[in-house]
């Protein structure tokens, strides 16, 4: 069962699934519709291979629908160029030195939205749930897989 707890996330990740769900409906949905109608019309659908398939991927493409029509609806889409102050909050882009003086910088943002590799990390995971409510100055230890890691926040941006 769902929670109704909101999902806070950035006005383009809300935009990235209402595109997603947009064309579950508009190209997927009727390209199933057309290929169980195609295996239909090859006889008896109890072996039918093809029938059973496009049903199974039907029920996939409809699940994905109901999982993101939920997420948007439960979105809170947040916009960081109107936040403010000085600890990390969601939307925050934060600048940190490791451990090894090495600069890296990363965005707070929603679970759909996460990438590492280019910079932006959910406020649930490890480093994100570390970060939040902290201010310029404050070092942040973070346990992670790989070993507790160790960070000083340089600056905080909402951009």
């Amino acid at each position: 069962m769902a929670t109704v707890d909101k999902m806070p996330m950035l006005a383009e990740g809300y935009e990235k699934l209402q595109n997603e769900v947009r064309h579950l409906k508009t190209v997927e949905r009727p390209a199933i519709i057309d290929a169980i109608e195609e295996a239909r019309g090859h006889g008896d659908l109890s072996e039918n291979a093809e029938y059973h398939a496009a049903k199974e991927r039907q029920g996939q493409v409809e699940a994905q629908i109901a999982d993101i029509e939920d997420r948007l609806s439960r979105a809170m889409v947040i916009d960081p160029t109107t936040l403010s102050g000085d600890k990390v909050v969601f939307g925050a882009t934060v600048h940190l030195l490791d451990e090894n003086d090495k600069p890296v910088t990363y965005q707070i943002v929603g679970q759909t939205e996460a990438d590492a590799k280019v910079g932006r990390i959910s406020y649930n995971s490890p480093l994100g749930r570390a970060l939040i409510g902290r201010n310029v100055g404050d070092e942040v230890e973070v346990s992670t897989p790989s070993g507790d890691r160790y960070y000083a926040i340089e600056k905080i941006e909402f951009i």
